[in-house]
């Protein structure tokens, strides 16, 4: 089951946080104080993987300012205790085969599940259910849909439809009873015989009772009741919340521990410490009498190789490090509540210095990555179904292993569990997937006077044009990082999709400019930033620079009419500066290619792949003009594939130009060079 929406109100900072979809992973960036811990732990305290964790307390949590109206209020009955989250889960096939096998295909109309949990600390559940569905499936399957006749056709719910069999299985009882009355006062054994077996026959069938058993059963609560709780609730995924609070200290006596556990005392430094034990598949009793020392030490050994394969793989930091692990009898100068009883040692041994360190004492970053590793793997081999709520999980690593971190989370955790975590750190957004981002930001703490009242509070943003400057910061971050490493960003940018939209223009005004027409001017740095997807969030980033001017110059496609649109309504570009190739075709759609006739450009792609092709590709083959070249010629492509394994990249046709410029140039089309010259003219009327 994957969590799909969550919408959380009323909860230590949050009015209303606004309703935001999640995926695999989804990161929440904000600043300090914006709100990130309160949204995770909103969520955690639904279904998490510790039971005792899972209470909303309204002196605690509910917020601070309105918090005694609202005890009143719920007191004096005024109103219903206030609900914190409603998460919608999505449920995978999987999991509804039985439902469906059971009640009927369908009985479902939307495979997903809302749940929501308040103050109430009581979680209920919302989805639809079709009762005629399942009324009629189990009708099916009881195989007396027939007998039922007219009357079987004659219920909306099933209750009605319950109703319906209570008084068939009554008559069926009278007619029974009565049949054997009449054989009774036969004579003839024979006909006696015969009027028997026929009364026999009259009796309610095995799976008519077991059908009114079962619906019997179904309407004490409800089929929706009853479908969650047979078929739903065991497979919500659980919550694990972890932060930094949740490290382990490298050393803990076994005997506290263990008095701990029995009190359901437990600190959040245990959680690693156990996960570790259970890891070397050791329990706390043999810990402190173990059958064999040899036995002990080999499976803390076989503990400490796992965890440090685990943490090498992603720990670039130091490559030379070893963990291991030590139980000892305590001693009188061990640290004070470990002088008496046993003890649990665990050290970092580095291979270059030669030197064993505790645990506890090594870099926090070093030590938040472990302990989570050591919980971890834990509750992976026990709890498949999780969802991992991570709170500033990079915040003490190096850039660098921040980089580590994501590639982790990405190649280790993705494939199994969701994941959504916090961060303020810009080398912690993945800048291949700014779709991931939810913008967590309070316009509050910012502001010097009272801000509107449906402002108020932590929100959840999508759209990055709604968010402030603080809270693009990292994004600002992530982008600079991805963008300037290749790239240079000039006083003038013309910002398009990919690089070959960048070759294209740049070869097109060379030969504009070589016929003593007008090419792009030169004080135009053109940048490619990867997709257009990715164009409103660089604009929104850089725009705001001083002295910096921006166009763009892009594809239009209809998917995206309204994000073009944003960009100037919502005053991120003037108008006239978003500029789209569909301008200069005359077609409702068009990307960089179809600026080229279309004869001319197959004359590229025939060019390019001549080797690949099974044969030239013809105008007539795609269907003539009117519709975009390249969604016409991938359209050839899926039915007519190219040799070799070989895949279309709409880059090669323009590296082929560049590198035939000379030949290229005379077969241009006055309609090609009239197009880029005006869309040329247009940009640079935009310089000052």
């Amino acid at each position: 089951m994957k969590l799909k929406r969550i919408h959380i109100r009323e909860f230590q900072s949050i009015r209303d946080s606004n309703p935001v979809d999640v995926g695999d992973i989804t990161c929440f960036v904000g600043k300090n104080e914006s709100g990130k811990t309160a949204l995770l732990q909103a969520l955690y305290r639904l279904n998490p993987i510790e039971p005792a964790e899972g209470r909303y307390d309204i002196t605690d949590d509910y917020p601070r300012a309105q918090v005694t109206d609202y005890q009143r209020a719920v007191e004096a009955k005024e109103q219903e205790h206030a609900i914190v989250i409603q998460a919608t889960f999505a449920i995978e096939d999987e999991e509804l085969e039985p439902l469906n096998t059971n009640l009927g295909q369908g009985v479902l109309p939307e495979p997903e599940v809302t749940l929501e949990k308040g103050y109430a600390n009581k979680t209920r559940f919302r989805f639809e259910t079709d009762e005629r569905v399942a009324g009629k499936s189990l009708l099916k399957k009881a195989n007396i849909q027939q007998e039922l006749g007219a009357e079987g056709g004659k219920w909306t719910n099933l209750k009605e439809l319950a109703g319906i069999l209570e008084k068939r299985a009554q008559r069926l009882e009278t007619e029974f009873k009565a049949a054997q009355e009449t054989a009774a006062k036969l004579t003839d054994p024979d006909e006696k015989n015969k009027a028997l077996a026929e009364a026999q026959l009259l009796q309610e069938t095995n799976a008519a009772k077991n059908l009114r058993a079962l619906l019997s059963e179904i309407n004490k609560t409800g089929l929706s009741e009853y479908a969650y709780r047979k078929y739903i609730d065991p497979h919500l995924p659980k919550f694990l919340y972890f932060s930094d609070y949740y490290q382990m200290h490298g050393c803990e006596n076994i005997e506290v521990l263990k008095q701990r556990i029995a009190q359901k005392t437990l600190k959040p430094s245990d959680h690693p410490l156990l996960g570790l034990v259970e890891l070397a598949r050791l329990n706390l009793d043999e810990l402190l009498n173990p059958a064999r020392t040899r036995e002990l030490k080999n499976k803390l050994e076989g503990a400490s190789n796992h965890l440090t394969k685990q943490v090498m793989k992603y720990w670039s930091q130091n490559k030379h490090l070893r963990m291991s692990f030590d139980v000892r009898p305590a001693r009188p100068q061990d640290p004070p509540g470990m002088q008496q009883g046993t003890n649990i040692w665990a050290e970092v041994y580095d291979s270059r210095h030669l030197v064993s360190t505790e645990l506890g004492t090594r870099s926090r970053g070093f030590v938040w990555f472990f302990s989570f590793l050591a919980w971890y793997s834990r509750l992976r081999s026990t709890e498949r179904s999780l969802i991992l709520l991570l709170d500033e999980p990079g915040l003490f690593l190096h850039a660098k292993a921040q980089e580590d971190l994501l590639r982790y989370f990405e190649e280790e955790l993705k494939p199994q569990h969701q994941l959504i975590y916090t961060t303020h750190s810009p080398f912690m957004v993945d800048p291949r997937h700014f779709e991931r981002i939810r913008i967590v930001q309070d316009k509050s703490i910012d502001a010097d006077g009272p801000v509107p009242v449906n402002e108020e509070g932590t929100k959840l943003l999508v759209d990055v044009l709604e968010a402030t400057g603080d809270s693009l910061f990292p994004l600002q971050g992530a982008l600079g990082y991805e963008i300037y490493q290749t790239l240079f960003i000039g006083p003038d940018s013309l910002v398009v999709e990919g690089v070959s939209d960048l070759l294209y223009i740049q070869t097109m005004s060379a030969i504009l400019n070589g016929s003593r027409r007008e090419g792009l001017s030169e004080k135009w740095t053109i940048t490619p930033v990867g997709g257009a997807d990715k164009v409103p969030t660089f604009v929104a980033l850089m725009g705001s620079q001083k002295g910096l001017t921006i166009a763009t110059l892009i594809d239009l496609q209809k998917h995206h009419s309204q994000m073009i649109e944003n960009m100037y309504t919502r005053k991120l570009l003037k108008k006239n500066r978003v500029l789209t190739f569909a301008d200069f075709t005359g077609k409702e759609e068009s990307d960089v290619e179809d600026m080229f006739d279309l004869d001319f450009y197959l004359t590229l792609v025939n060019s390019e792949y001549e080797k690949q092709l099974q044969k030239p590709i013809k105008p007539s083959d795609l269907g003539g003009v009117g519709q975009r070249i390249l969604l016409a010629l991938e359209r050839f492509l899926d039915h007519n594939p190219l040799r070799d394994e070989a895949r279309f990249n709409h880059y090669r046709p323009a590296r082929y130009l560049v590198e035939n410029m000379g030949l290229f140039a005379s077969q241009l089309s006055e309609r090609t060079l009239g197009r880029f010259e005006k869309a040329f003219k247009a940009l640079n009327s935009l310089l000052s």
